[in-house]
């Protein structure tokens, strides 16, 4: 077998992570604590939930369900062809589901970060034990990040061209910190307030930098292209874990010390294949990941009736020509406000201004991308509700607690 080199990830990045193609689908993965509706503060065993999932059979509309390593529920659905038919299909697919788990008193609620419960791993996988042991021997909040942690991540097409790609890739990663502080939704985590608005935003910064900052700079003037330092970041992160089939099963080797880029000299394991290769950029989460899409994965998870204003403002930002042109001027004052994001969110002046300006060019432009009146009734309903009035769902007075901070989570 021919060894794999720094061409082929290159290769790689150029034609699958962003392959380029006519734009128009949208897609939707959205997370779910489960609780129990009597009992909020009961740890839910998996087998629970999936027997009920089980017998309820398939979503109607194709969405594929999986759990975090918490227990958490995920839907994802198929890529439709727009925002509209995205609404609908994923809306009826959560409404199957919450009817499964109904029948046992139980039920999906949004929020960044579980409220009420420590993390507690219900996944033993040999990719969730490695990840562990990657971010415990690093005295990271691994813990939480896989097992309490929630989000609404919305999924878009690079674009029809490199030119196009590039554009929306360096605007998705511009929007990070305005869409974290329009939707925060983590300010307690297990019965504590942290003294952040988005915890999980706060959770995610403390991790491995290599593995969940932004890969490149967002100015498009950048001398690598989106593809290029996509490649480069992926090169140089820490391999998480070795994947090697077994007669028995597979072998998981956690942590073993290199870089992607070392891996690829050789070394105890071996020279890297391509599956190698496919595995290592699963387990790299910056804010927007490209697999063929542009996954945007820095959004809290919001109450249940809210979860399609997250979906509606991004698509409307990225695919309508309009709004993109506002968005970009709208977040240029607020670039690499991360910390300032999950801490303050929209009590921060110029985030506030930033989320009010594209919640406005949304609003414009969902009539044009033939989004239903009720849809963009939601979202004017959520602008009136919290961005207007400088208010996220973290300062509804049902998440708060009296303040006590986490020593363990420091955003960046």
């Amino acid at each position: 077998m021919t060894r794999l080199t720094v061409d082929d990830v290159l290769e790689y990045a150029h034609g699958i992570s962003f392959k380029t193609g006519p734009p128009g689908r949208v897609g939707v993965e959205t997370e779910w604590l489960v609780v129990d509706e009597d009992e909020p503060a009961r740890g839910i065993p998996l087998p629970e939930v999936r027997a009920l999932i089980d017998a309820a059979g398939p979503p109607p509309n194709g969405s594929r369900i999986t759990y975090e390593p918490g227990g958490q529920l995920e839907l994802s659905s198929l890529p439709q062809s727009g925002l509209a038919a995205c609404h609908a299909a994923m809306g009826a697919d959560i409404a199957h589901v919450t009817g499964a788990l109904s029948t046992r008193r139980l039920g999906l609620r949004g929020h960044g970060v579980d409220p009420v419960r420590p993390p507690r791993r219900q996944l033993d996988t040999g990719r969730y034990a490695c990840m562990a042991a990657f971010f415990a021997a690093r005295g990271e909040p691994g813990d939480v990040m896989m097992c309490s942690t929630a989000s609404v991540q919305v999924c878009l097409d690079i674009g029809a061209d490199a030119a196009t790609a590039a554009r929306r890739w360096h605007l998705a990663g511009a929007l990070g910190p305005a869409l974290v502080a329009a939707f925060a939704n983590s300010p307690v985590h297990a019965g504590r307030a942290t003294g952040w608005r988005s915890t999980r935003q706060a959770v995610w910064a403390s991790l491995d930098a290599g593995r969940t900052l932004p890969p490149s700079p967002r100015d498009p003037g950048d001398p690598y292209g989106p593809a290029e330092s996509w490649a480069r970041y992926a090169l140089d992160s820490a391999v998480m874990a070795i994947r090697r089939p077994g007669a028995d099963g597979d072998e998981w080797i956690p942590d073993p010390g290199f870089t992607f880029r070392d891996w690829l000299d050789g070394g105890p394991w071996g020279y890297p294949s391509l599956d190698d290769l496919v595995f290592h950029l699963s387990t790299l989460f910056p804010p927007v990941r490209p697999r063929g899409w542009l996954e945007l994965r820095m959004i809290d998870a919001v109450p249940r009736r809210y979860w399609p204003v997250e979906l509606a403002v991004v698509t409307a930002l990225l695919d309508d020509p309009v709004a993109a042109d506002a968005a970009a001027a709208a977040t240029e004052p607020v670039a690499g406000r991360w910390r300032e994001a999950a801490r303050d969110a929209l009590a921060d002046p110029a985030l506030a201004r930033c989320v009010r300006a594209l919640f406005d060019a949304a609003l414009a432009a969902l009539p044009r991308l033939g989004a239903p009146g009720e849809l963009t009734g939601l979202v004017s309903e959520y602008a009136d509700r919290y961005v207007n009035r400088g208010r996220c769902p973290a300062d509804d007075p049902a998440a708060l607690v009296e303040e006590e901070t986490c020593p363990q989570i420091a955003a960046r």
